[in-house]
């Protein structure tokens, strides 16, 4: 068994696995890489949407697109045609299969299921050494794409909590052509929680609770209120559950200090993948898997997430502080923002494709009384951000 590679990636999830796709790509240049992931197995545990279409080498993978989706709050709603850069999605099981068989048609790439390391990666005379069960491993360079630190308050400004099933029901209940992106009706106020929608086919549906709060929040926080969702979106219509999902993303990772050695960087949701004011994190980590591949393949060292400009995270930044501080004007800040703002400048702002132009028009629609209010706040929560990475 081989014991000595160029790269190890630690972590085969969808950063991990979206590299690996990328260096299968490049034939004769691919390192010899080894991927170790803790799962023993596979299942189409997530669905991954985005606007736009995905990165050539995953087009064929897209299961459905949609032109439309709504808004809905107790005040108002909106309905948005997004036919210049659709809704689509890739399901993880059409995901997995296709990053399976990539692997293993690649002699220079090893995926080890069900395995974990026994001790920390340590450095000695220029490689990365690992304990794993199936005994050491080493390697020059090293992806770390796990989850190495568990959600918890005060790691994120806010945390993206969601919870869902996907339903097949005995009657036509769902628009086909529309996505229910968020629908705010009957929330609490205190809290930031919308139902979202995702719709199959006529009778068949992924329905998910999310909510936006200082705590992450696991299925059982978020039971009571998936199953009012699911209530109301049936009418006690019969249905059935054919699978679950749950997620918790970043909005908003509070920042880092830089890594120690570029031999070893670390990639995914909580690593800067996920755009922080809206959790979408499919296509970004294409964009890295590509450019990260194509460093690797032409010997360098790999990459990290790129910041975003600092317009966008300052803009961010202080979006996600008033949601913080005023989780009872959100719905109308959404609704406010859907309606208020072309949709083709929207989806690009949200796929991070927005221009200088976009941003200033996404500026000029919200209220500017909240957000001015809200700036010296955000400015010193971030001051105290940038010194609590440069201390650690």
């Amino acid at each position: 068994m081989r014991t000595d590679y160029d790269l190890i990636i630690l972590g085969g999830g969808c950063a991990g696995l979206s590299l690996a796709m990328r260096l299968a790509a490049l034939g004769p240049r691919c390192p010899r890489t080894l991927i170790i992931e803790a799962r023993p197995a596979y299942g189409n545990d997530r669905t991954w949407c985005f606007w736009g279409e995905p990165a050539a080498p995953l087009r064929h993978l897209v299961e459905q697109r949609w032109h439309a989706l709504t808004i809905h709050t107790d005040g108002g709603q909106v309905r948005v045609d997004c036919s210049a850069m659709p809704y689509q999605r890739i399901s993880a099981g059409a995901f997995y299969a296709e990053a399976l068989t990539l692997i293993g048609r690649t002699a220079a790439i090893t995926l080890r299921l069900g395995e974990a390391l026994a001790s920390n990666p340590r450095k000695a005379g220029g490689s990365w050494h690992m304990e794993t069960r199936q005994g050491p491993v080493r390697a020059a360079r090293v992806v770390d794409t796990r989850a190495t630190a568990t959600p918890r308050s005060g790691a994120a400004t806010l945390w993206q909590s969601f919870y869902g099933h996907e339903i097949a029901c005995s009657e036509d209940l769902f628009d086909p052509a529309c996505v229910a992106l968020m629908d705010f009706r009957h929330a609490a106020p205190q809290r930031i929680e919308f139902t979202y929608v995702l719709p199959l086919s006529a009778r068949h549906a992924l329905v998910e609770v999310t909510q936006f709060g200082p705590q992450p929040l696991g299925p059982s926080q978020l039971r009571a209120a998936l199953e009012r969702a699911i209530a109301g979106r049936t009418g006690g219509a019969a249905c059935r559950v054919l699978r679950s999902e749950h997620g918790i993303l970043p909005m908003g990772l509070h920042e880092q200090g830089a890594a120690a050695d570029p031999t070893y960087v670390h990639a995914g949701i909580m690593q800067g993948a996920a755009r922080p004011a809206t959790g979408y994190a499919f296509q970004r980590i294409q964009r890295w898997a590509a450019r990260c591949a194509e460093r690797l393949g032409e010997g360098g060292l790999p990459l990290g997430h790129a910041l975003d400009a600092a317009l966008l995270r300052a803009l961010d930044a202080l979006f996600l502080s008033l949601l913080r501080a005023r989780p009872d004007i959100a719905p109308a800040l959404f609704l406010r923002l859907f309606e208020a703002v072309d949709s083709a400048c929207l989806t690009r702002f949200l796929s991070d494709q927005g221009s200088l132009a976009d941003c200033a028009r996404i500026v000029a629609a919200l209220p500017a009384g909240p957000f001015l209010r809200q700036l010296p706040v955000a400015l010193v929560e971030r001051a105290g951000r940038r010194r609590a990475a440069s201390a650690s």
